[in-house]
């Protein structure tokens, strides 16, 4: 089913805009929490997956992520500068750099779920529980497209 035409579309009333509104918005209110922490929301999506094994190299965190490599490289200089991970070439291919967080970044990482949770509840506030699950399932199918 086509929802827009050239006749319906507006700027207001785009998806994608309420989308990304929506993602500046709830990216601001993480950024404000962690900035005591010193990091960012982008940076903390990096020790998150680090800390629960889901990527473990620069690929990995882009591509999980969504964040194009020449910026995830710089963040992963800053985090790096700050002793919150550590970079060590592979033993397989030395072209592939494997990254671990350092025991400052795994403090750092345990951290996050006490400081990120009541942001995203105060957002969600008005959400019902069974409203929360379809909110999540109508993103998911959104992604999946």
């Amino acid at each position: 089913m086509k929802h827009y035409n050239k006749r319906n579309f507006t700027l207001n009333q785009s998806i994608g805009f309420t989308l990304a509104k929506a993602r500046n918005l709830v990216t601001a209110e993480i950024d404000s929490a962690l900035k005591d922490h010193g990091i960012t929301s982008q940076q903390m999506g990096i020790l998150l997956s680090l800390n629960r094994g889901l990527a473990s190299t620069p690929f990995e965190l882009s591509t999980l992520l969504g964040i194009d490599t020449g910026l995830m490289t710089r963040m992963l200089d800053k985090l790096e500068d700050r002793d919150l991970l550590k970079r060590s070439r592979s033993d397989e291919d030395r072209r592939i750099f494997n990254l671990a967080l350092t025991a400052r970044g795994q403090e750092l990482a345990d951290k996050i779920p006490e400081v990120v949770p009541p942001v995203l509840n105060n957002r969600l506030r008005n959400f019902s529980s069974e409203e929360f699950k379809e909110f999540r399932r109508l993103l998911e199918k959104f992604i999946e497209c």
